[in-house]
């Protein structure tokens, strides 16, 4: 199963890079990392499954949060365009101890994914 995993912050700089990372890439399942506030304002186009934290949480907690929302995957593709380190840090930290650092970055460019 081909999963895509990103960070989606409050900043909407970054929106349009992720709205087109989701549309055109093929992906089976697409979780979105972020915020009630995200949550409400972004309209993805295709179907998400939300991983609600808030900046507020300890970091502990946050990964925990993250490490229990994910699923089981064989390809695992992981875009941080937006979001910044802590937020990072826990996501990256739950894929290490989820899928053993079995995962790849992916970047939306001129010339695709």
């Amino acid at each position: 199963m081909t999963v895509l995993i990103c960070d989606l912050s409050t900043g909407k700089g970054s929106w349009g890079h992720l709205t087109r990372l989701i549309s055109d890439g093929n992906w089976e399942k697409i979780f979105l990392v972020s915020n009630d506030w995200g949550k409400e304002n972004f309209a993805p186009k295709k179907e998400v499954s939300w991983i609600l934290i808030n900046r507020n949480m300890g970091f502990d907690l946050m990964k925990e949060t993250i490490l229990h929302s994910l699923p089981e995957a064989t390809d695992i593709a992981l875009n941080l365009i937006s979001g910044e380190g802590k937020e990072h840090m826990a996501i990256m930290l739950a894929l290490k101890e989820k899928y053993n650092n079995n995962y790849k970055l992916t970047i939306l460019t001129k010339d695709g994914l």
